[in-house]
């Protein structure tokens, strides 16, 4: 089941990579992929699976992206999509998903309340049962089949650039696109002779640090948290998912994790569109926000290649893109004459 996602863009920093020192910053653009995220190459493998299986419907949970992603790929399948909804999704991606034809519902509290998300998922597994498949969720943890989708990412990367060790941030909720990225590597060195392993960096929310502290704390499994605290929609999984394997193989490829504050990622998110020309959802922006502080902090090799995996499209979370709008006003003129003065004023 393919609508032609991945081969997404790995585009050089114009200007961001500059002024934080870095030489060689690149961006890896998932948001081109054809419902705007890298969950796309989930639901490519997901549903593909399902329909192998001859189940009944697509039953899934999401935040919003893999939700999108799995209404598209199931409306090319000419299969139903019934989606657990994390409560406070953005408006823009459940409009998306019904646009789909998918059947979306909020169950309150999921996502946010351990105990709440743990119930749920162990009810969604009883109907799954019933409709003779499994619930699609993008984690290793539930899903392998579909994340093997998701490593195709590492293949890009390695494959665009081959010749020295990159430093690569990716954004985490659950961790599923971390390991998704490791266990790439992973494969590609297996066959590609000579292959530096690259370090790969964890790069969370502080009100969602259910992995990032883990890894350079020493810890040997990520640790849950009763309840996100962050505002960054997608990545508020206060339960640990593929998070103890993260902790793992990020230590292991000499990586390591980063915290970031939400007004941070906002910051960036802004700085991304207007330095850029990048317009990423928050989550997207989580990972050049990680970069931001490892290079502050020195740790950065400044002169190998650093990645950041930016995951989901702008128009899907309007209501952050609302406040960086904000600040920027539009202009009204009341006669055609005024238009050079206006010109001039600007860019003056």
């Amino acid at each position: 089941m393919s609508l032609g996602e991945g081969h997404t863009p790995l585009v050089k920093s114009n200007s961001i990579g500059r002024a934080l020192g870095l030489e060689r910053l690149y961006f890896k653009l998932e948001l081109t992929n054809p419902s705007g995220s890298y969950k796309d190459r989930f639901a490519a493998s997901a549903v593909s699976h399902v329909l192998r299986d001859r189940g009944a419907a697509c039953l899934a949970t999401s935040s919003g992206n893999t939700g999108a992603a799995l209404a598209a790929y199931s409306a090319a399948a000419g299969i139903p999509c019934l989606l657990a909804i994390v409560e406070g999704s953005p408006e823009g991606k459940l409009q998306q998903m019904r646009i789909y034809g998918a059947r979306p519902f909020v169950v309150s509290g999921f996502g946010r309340d351990t105990g709440i998300t743990t119930a749920v998922m162990e009810e969604l597994a009883l109907q799954a049962q019933k409709l003779g498949t499994s619930v699609q969720i993008s984690a290793y943890h539930y899903c392998a089949s579909g994340m093997a989708g998701v490593q195709t990412i590492a293949y890009e990367l390695a494959e665009a650039l081959p010749s020295q060790r990159m430093q690569v941030f990716v954004p985490a909720g659950g961790g599923g696109l971390t390991l998704a990225i490791l266990r790439g590597f992973e494969t590609w060195q297996s066959e590609v002779r000579g292959f530096a392993f690259p370090q790969v960096y964890c790069v969370q929310p502080k009100g969602n640090d259910t992995i990032a502290t883990a890894i350079d704390a020493g810890l040997l499994r990520a640790v849950s948290i009763p309840k996100s605290q962050t505002k960054i929609s997608g990545l508020q999984v206060p339960n640990v998912l593929d998070g103890d394997e993260v902790v793992v193989g990020c230590r292991a490829s000499g990586g390591g994790g980063v915290t970031v504050a939400d007004e941070s990622v906002f910051d960036w998110q802004r700085l991304l569109a207007v330095k850029e020309g990048i317009y990423c959802e928050p989550a997207g922006a989580v990972a050049l926000a990680g970069v931001a502080n490892a290079a502050s902090a020195g740790t950065l090799d400044v002169s190998a290649p650093v990645v950041c995996v930016v995951t989901g499209h702008g128009f899907k979370d309007t209501g952050s893109s609302a406040v960086i709008a904000s600040g920027q006003s539009l202009g009204r003129l009341e006669r055609v004459s005024q238009i050079g003065n206006y010109i001039e004023q600007l860019i003056g």
